[in-house]
């Protein structure tokens, strides 16, 4: 068996996540303590408690699905005694890279998650809210090549990119408000069916280049050293090992596309990984793993259950 551990991205947070690994472990209870003194802020009450209206903004749900994602992955290594290094492979959608990263010893826990809030923070100040969008198209005609000529409907009034290649069926664009809506129109002429998405900002287009900016000079001062195993990065959907390749790839990945689907098909096949592990809130990656590698096993650890059960697996 050869084993990836997934780390997934904004949109999987929810009120009350992770709350049953603090309830259950004090090793989990320590990451969310570590979390809140390097953020100065009570980051495990919002998770615990709500409200939702606060935990889904960008600056703190990023910090905290990291946090959960880090807490399940101390969990498993002091509990259960399975380290990161029994995957072959980390990789992480969007801000789940810096949680993959983190969990391979990449980067420390408190610069994990003072990098997170700060790229939160930029990615909502680069683009005034309600002057991008970003738009899921689905449905079994979705794939790259009708999403990119959506997204060449969009450019014809403003930046429109594909932001996200998830898995086929299900490809997300961004940009300009005015330029996502024309590409909507077109990706419903293809035969794909468009939903808005309720973002705050248009992530992973150029209009992020300000917030790019902000994080290659907070990664600039970050300490980063090679990961204990590889990560396969969004930029490149391949495994990278060397901090500085990293470093400059986590700045490139504020504009730069979540290339999901193809990291998930190199990991499945030149990879050799027989089996993906979401670790964190929510079970994405892992439906989306099951699409793109249905012939890999596919699971989702999010509570002490799924990590004991996991553990005994190995």
């Amino acid at each position: 068996m050869t084993l990836a551990l997934l780390f997934p991205g904004q949109g999987s947070q929810s009120v009350g996540m992770g709350a049953s690994l603090a309830d259950a472990f004090a090793s989990a209870r320590d990451v969310y303590a570590e979390i809140d003194d390097a953020l100065g802020q009570k980051l495990s009450v919002l998770m615990r408690e709500g409200p939702e209206d606060q935990l889904t903004l960008t600056e703190n749900a990023q910090p905290a699905l990291m946090a959960v994602s880090l807490a399940a992955a101390r969990v498993l290594k002091v509990e259960f005694g399975v380290d990161v290094s029994r995957a072959a492979f980390v990789a992480g959608h969007s801000l789940g890279e810096y949680s993959a990263l983190c969990a391979a010893g990449a980067l420390t826990l408190a610069d994990t998650a003072r990098l997170l809030k700060l790229r939160g923070q930029a990615m909502q100040r680069a683009v005034p809210v309600g002057q991008g969008a970003m738009a899921s198209l689905i449905g079994p005609k979705t794939d790259l090549a009708l999403a990119e000529a959506a997204a060449a409907a969009g450019s014809e009034v403003g930046v429109c990119v594909v932001a996200n290649d998830n898995n086929a069926g299900n490809i997300v664009i961004s940009g300009d408000k005015a330029a996502v809506d024309r590409a909507i129109e077109k990706a419903k002429e293809l035969g794909a069916r468009a939903i808005p998405l309720n973002v705050s900002a248009p992530f992973h287009c150029p209009l992020m280049q300000p917030a790019a900016d902000e994080m290659a000079e907070a990664l600039a001062d970050a300490r980063l050293i090679a990961p204990v195993v590889p990560d396969v990065a969004n930029v490149t959907a391949r495994p990278e090992t060397d901090p500085e390749v990293i470093r400059r790839l986590l700045v490139e990945q504020v504009t730069g596309r979540v290339r999901w689907r193809e990291s998930m098909e190199w990991m499945a096949g030149e990879g050799g990984v027989t089996r993906f592990a979401e670790i964190g809130s929510g079970k994405v990656l892992t439906g989306m793993a099951k699409r793109i590698a249905p012939d890999a096993e596919s699971v989702a650890l999010n509570t002490p259950e799924d990590l004991e059960a996991f553990a005994k697996s190995l």
